[in-house]
């Protein structure tokens, strides 16, 4: 049996819509990734869709569930194609809670990761803030600040931060995301939402963060500033992908805890606005590269390919 894909054979060329076969065995039907190397790839990282075919041996899983899941560059298993391979053995794979849609599950692994790996994996991979997702933990009385608070990761640590318990958490972002933000958290004390340039962020980040204070960062490596020794700042990195050391321990915790943050409500996925196939895809980068896409993430389904 052949399924659709879209193809990279190369660095910096077009996309081609191919017909390829499905990859066995336990493939899982892709229903929605999101747009987020070794050539010929299949890019496409977060994932959402029916398991299709388990392996024998494997009881986790049963045809028909639905997951969600962090994919990898390749061509067996890269998320811009219908049908896709997933180890169960991974951490990052989940079945999806019922009142979650595709859509929305498919906004969730790598941001939510990217968020959530520097602030509260154990040092010194991140800020240590809660590595098992402890419920009783709590930081009342502590502030915190997210730059860039309109973004998928930024939307993913302001619900972090409220799921910690800091007292005040303060965004700076776009004013239009404002509103959602606020809906987010229900209680910014003080309700602080302005807008900042993203050029300078980590510098400004950093000159906020009082001594000892602490700071995480999408970027995977992060400069050390001259005084960081003698005032006890910390920066953090990261990257996202659970499947490699040193986060693998802490993958696995995370994701056995996030079905059920997810389901509580604790942790609310991203706004989603949905693309038509696969086809789609190639007319949606420009938009990326000239700042179109804001505060939302674009969603397409492999099998709405025509």
């Amino acid at each position: 049996m052949s399924q659709k894909a879209l193809i990279l054979e190369k660095a910096k060329s077009p996309f081609v819509l191919s017909s390829i076969p499905i990859p066995k065995p336990g493939a899982i039907q892709a229903h929605d990734i999101i747009l987020n190397v070794k050539y010929p790839t299949i890019l496409g990282l977060d994932v959402a869709g029916d398991v299709e075919e388990v392996r024998e041996g494997v009881e986790e899983y049963v045809k028909g569930d639905r997951v969600f899941f962090s994919a990898d560059y390749s061509m067996a298993h890269g998320g811009l194609q219908q049908y896709t391979l997933k180890s169960v053995s991974d951490p990052d794979i989940a079945k999806i809670p019922p009142h979650i849609s595709y859509n929305e599950a498919a906004t969730i692994p790598l941001t939510f990761a990217t968020a959530v790996i520097p602030l509260l994996s154990v040092n010194p991979i991140g800020a240590g803030l809660n590595p098992t997702s402890d419920s009783k933990v709590n930081f009342n009385g502590e502030a915190a600040l997210v730059i860039g608070g309109g973004t998928s990761v930024g939307q993913f640590a302001v619900q972090i931060y409220k799921y910690l318990g800091f007292s005040t958490i303060i965004t700076y972002t776009s004013l239009k995301h404002s509103d959602y933000l606020k809906s987010l958290v229900l209680r910014l004390s003080p309700p602080c939402v302005a807008s900042i340039m993203v050029e300078g962020a980590m510098e400004a980040g950093y000159a906020c963060l009082a001594h000892g204070g602490q700071m995480a960062t999408a970027s995977p490596a992060p400069p050390k500033p001259d005084d960081a020794e003698a005032t006890g700042k910390k920066i953090y990195g990261v990257l996202a992908s659970v499947n490699i050391e040193p986060n693998k321990e802490f993958g696995k915790e995370l994701w056995k805890n996030l079905p059920r943050l997810v389901k509580e409500g604790i942790i609310k996925p991203n706004r989603i606005e949905m693309l038509t196939g696969l086809t789609a895809v190639p007319n949606a980068l420009p938009r990326f590269m000239n700042g179109g896409v804001s505060g939302v993430k674009l969603i397409v389904n492999p099998q709405d390919t025509v």
